[in-house]
Order: C-alpha cells, then structure tokens, then sequence
C-alpha cells in the first residue's frame, strides 16, 4: 500500500521530517553555544533559590519513608482521577462497567496490601 500525502510519497515525507528534526535540534544547540555566556565562576555554580544566598551544604537527605508515601500518595490520588469519570457515567455504561472498575480496584488493592506487607506505611 503506498501512502501519499499533499501529493507526497510517505517515506519521502517521513525521511524529510527525521532529517528536519535533526537539522532544527543541531542547529538549535550550536546556536545556543555560539550565542550563550561562558562566564563559569564559583558563585554561577552556587544553587539559586528566592534571591537568598545559600549557606552551608545544599545536599540534604530525606527519609526514604517520604518517598514511599509519595508515591503511594500518587498512586491512590490518580485512582480517584479514574474512578470520578467511571461514577459520572456509570450507569450509561451498562453491566460491563462494574467488573472493569471491579479489577481496577482489585489490582490497586493488591499494591496495597503490597506495601503494607513490606512495611512501607510503617514509620521508623
């Protein structure tokens, strides 16, 4: 099957739009590194952060405990984001939409008890 589009073969079109990407990205960072300031002093490297000088080290390290209830944050946040759309139109989905949203839940209670079980929702 040929494909053409605007009168144009399919695989000249796709070789001209990989070889415009290319030639737009080269060109973008040559640019930028012809163009760009090369003044690299100690206090260029030094971290930004509302205007106040930083004093000390910027390195700080977390509990991983903040991390794992981040992400298991997300995980619950974004099923409610699926579920709401699900309950709004539930009933114009007929019986096939119970057990799909059945499995979904099924699946995250799995990470659920997942988590629990490896002693993720546990603080120390």
């Amino acid at each position: 099957m040929d494909i053409s589009i605007f009168g144009i073969q399919g695989t000249t079109l796709a070789v001209t739009a990989a070889l415009t990407a290319v030639v737009l990205v080269v060109g973008a960072l040559v640019i930028a590194r012809l163009v760009g300031p090369r003044s690299y002093t100690q206090m260029k490297g030094e971290p930004y952060e509302c205007g106040i000088p930083s004093r000390g080290d910027s390195m700080a390290q977390f509990h991983v405990g903040y991390y794992l209830f981040a992400i298991l944050f997300l995980m619950f946040d974004v099923e409610t984001v699926f579920l709401f759309p699900w309950a709004v139109i539930c009933r114009t989905l007929g019986n096939s939409a119970l057990p799909a949203v059945g499995t979904f839940l099924v699946i995250l209670a799995l990470g659920l008890a997942y988590a629990w079980r490896k002693g993720a929702l546990r603080w120390k």
